[in-house]
């Protein structure tokens, strides 16, 4: 018996907007899709979420391209992102294998209602919708999906087998393939994270002679060294973030350089001499915030990871880190855990012989909240460099280019364990553009990198407006440097002969850039404009407006009580005034909402999570207590944080539907 949804037919609306990617230049529409199972991944290239679906789905893709295809639609964010090149160039970085169709003034994401990245929408060989998803986990649902939907229509006849439109690109070879990061080595050759090469690369001090490659170039994750032919055994996927490892650390640790192995969900070690590289922290597998199986000790069954506890660094699971920095004061590597919005400190001599890791700040919440560590919201927080006290001498402290927010943050100690937070730069989730003057009107886009200058100012890689930007924490000013870049993702403070140069990493260019400061360091005083998100506000009614959630577990899946209810659901509201009543957190996945009519507008948070497990085989045995013997169902974790913009009108809509699988 079929378990899909039975619901009223719908047909899939068709799919408009600028042009299309990967197709060999063909104009697609929905009928050249008939017979075959469409999936659509609403997706904007800024969203880690969304870059977490394209690799959770890479493995059903491959398996199924006879009956499935997958459409990206690119909904864009950010105003670079709507940028055609901008796009191109990150359908190639993410490796992205399948038709992507350019959505920039969110046409088809209008059509099919969708109100977070990443939504999926999964339509039948007859063109009918039959599922909505939002969010991260639901790669078992689809297959499953897919599954039932194969059989369903193979029987009809209504199912045709075949390749899909997928046209690959043919990308030009490049020395480095947009690399994330740059260190600089002892001998004053540099280690760059040539993350579209899945390695590193080190190059001579030029920044463009390639010496040698450490990894075979090839995604995965293998550890090892270099073989006698030439080739290298260790793997990486999109490494993103180097950091040297102190000389006081090296010959105890057996490596020299710590590198966030960013799609792996792991840290891993490298041995320069010899070329070797060790898995050093993270099982392989991405931490989901609020499941069951983000520890993974041997010989035991998968448990949640209660935030204070302290772990053995090889048996928890990472969530996509995009930089690691070495911080005195804690004694630790401080990892900017982009995948789940915190920060953690990494112990590698600990008592325990792996090392230890440990939750150090984020409640796991995106946005932007300052306060103690525990308290703290980021969104996407990416590269680290070191704060300076007025001598001029590292005080232990970081900045931190928060992306989401478009913000710079600053992580001071507090204490051996703890630090505090504050914003120096960045106003939230929904506010970006280019624009200097006081830190608190001033504005980025997306910032990936940051570096600490020889006077203590910050210098941002601010990725997004293809700009260099210049923070004086003295005057509290903030100018740009440099401009005409292609995406630098990171800054290398290079000084000498009485003069300091940066490298950046021009990501989008596939090369390192040289750039002379200006004699003054004050740079130029620009505006570009603010921005908000472009995306339409949802009208809802002053009073009583109940929220839904939708969620249907997956063909052959179940709700999973076993550790406690099996759904979250958690509101909050910016301003906090908008909410009269229903903000907090509950376990039920509908919510009545007071709302305050005098508040015209403001953005909704809502985050909503549901755990799901497989059903047992129907011959498996049954134990005394009823339960099925020797059988351990698989855990499946649903979620999604939506950021909802909202008006409040008199004829607004009493009820907000935001489904997570339904």
């Amino acid at each position: 018996m079929s378990t899909i949804p039975t619901l009223p037919k719908v047909r899939a609306s068709e799919l408009v907007g600028r042009g299309w990617l990967n197709t060999g230049g063909r104009e697609l529409q929905l009928a050249d899709l008939r017979g075959k199972i469409v999936v659509l991944d609403f997706w904007t290239f800024c969203c880690l979420n969304c870059l977490h679906v394209l690799d959770e789905l890479r493995e059903l893709e491959e398996a199924h391209r006879d009956v499935l295809v997958i459409v990206g639609v690119h909904s864009p964010k950010f105003a670079h992102e709507a940028d055609p090149e901008a796009l191109a160039a990150a359908v190639e970085r993410y490796d992205v294998r399948h038709p992507v169709l350019d959505d920039p003034e969110l046409v088809t994401w209008d059509a099919y209602t969708a109100r977070a990245w990443p939504t999926l929408v999964v339509v039948d060989p007859q063109g009918y919708v039959v599922a909505q998803m939002a969010g991260e986990g639901h790669a078992s649902a689809v297959a499953a999906l897919v599954r039932e939907l194969v059989a369903e229509h193979e029987a009809k006849g209504t199912l045709h087998r075949g390749d899909g439109p997928y046209v690959a690109p043919t990308p030009e070879p490049t020395t480095v393939r947009f690399p994330a990061a740059a260190v600089e080595l002892p001998g004053g050759n540099l280690l760059v994270a040539d993350a579209g090469h899945h390695g590193l690369a080190e190059l001579a001090p030029d920044g463009e002679t390639l010496v040698r490659r450490i990894g075979s170039g090839e995604r995965g994750l293998v550890d090892g060294g270099p073989a006698p032919d030439g080739t290298h055994a260790a793997r990486f996927s999109e490494p993103n973030g180097l950091c040297l490892v102190p000389d006081a650390l090296r010959e105890r640790l057996g490596y020299d350089v710590l590198v966030a192995d960013t799609v792996n969900h792991t840290l891993r070690g490298v041995h320069l001499e010899s070329g070797e590289v060790y898995t050093v922290a993270g099982t392989g597998r991405q931490y989901m915030v609020g499941g069951h199986e983000n520890v993974e000790v041997p010989g035991e069954q998968p448990r949640a990871h209660p935030s204070e506890e302290e772990l053995s660094a090889s048996t928890v699971r990472l969530s996509s880190p995009w930089d690691v920095a070495w911080s005195e004061p804690l004694s630790a590597f401080v990892v900017a855990m982009a995948g789940n919005h915190t920060l953690w400190a990494f112990d590698p001599v600990a008592s325990d012989e792996d090392g230890s890791l440990r939750l150090l700040a984020g409640t796991m919440n995106e946005g932007l909240e300052d306060g103690p560590g525990a308290a703290a919201w980021f969104a996407q927080p990416s590269r680290l460099a070191p704060t300076l006290d007025e001598d001029r001498r590292p005080d232990g402290g970081f900045w931190l280019a928060d992306a989401e927010t478009s913000a710079l943050r600053r992580v001071t100690p507090a204490g051996a364990a703890d630090v505090d937070v504050s914003t120096a730069v960045g106003q939230g989730l929904y506010d970006f553009g280019h624009r200097d003057g006081t830190a608190a009107e001033a504005l980025l886009q997306h910032p990936l990198g940051v570096a600490t200058l020889p006077d203590g100012s910050a210098v941002v890689a601010d990725t997004y407006n293809g700009a260099l930007r210049r923070y004086d924490p003295r005057s509290g000013e903030v100018t740009t440097l440099a401009t005409g870049l292609a995406e630098p993702s990171d800054v290398l403070v290079q000084e000498g002969e009485g003069r300091v140069h940066l490298l950046v990493v021009e990501s989008a260019a596939h090369r390192l850039t040289r750039v002379a400061l200006p004699a003054d360091l004050v740079g130029r005083v620009l505006d570009g404009g603010a921005h908000r998100v472009a995306r339409e506000a949802t009208e809802i009614a002053g009073g009583t407006v109940r929220l839904e959630v939708p969620f249907t577990p997956a063909p052959g899946q179940k709700l999973d009580d076993r550790f406690g209810p099996s759904t979250e659901l958690r509101i909050s509201a910016t301003p906090p005034e908008l909410l009269l009543d229903g903000a907090g957190d509950g376990t039920d996945l509908v919510r009545d909402l007071r709302i305050d009519p005098a508040v015209a507008e403001g953005v909704l948070h809502v985050t909503a999570k549901a755990a799901s497990c497989d059903l047992p085989p129907q011959d498996v045995a049954l134990g005394p207590d009823g339960e099925p013997e020797d059988f351990f169902p698989a855990c499946h974790l649903a979620q999604q944080d939506w950021g909802v913009p909202v008006t409040v009108t008199a004829d607004g809509a009493a009820t907000l539907t935001l489904p997570l699988r339904g």
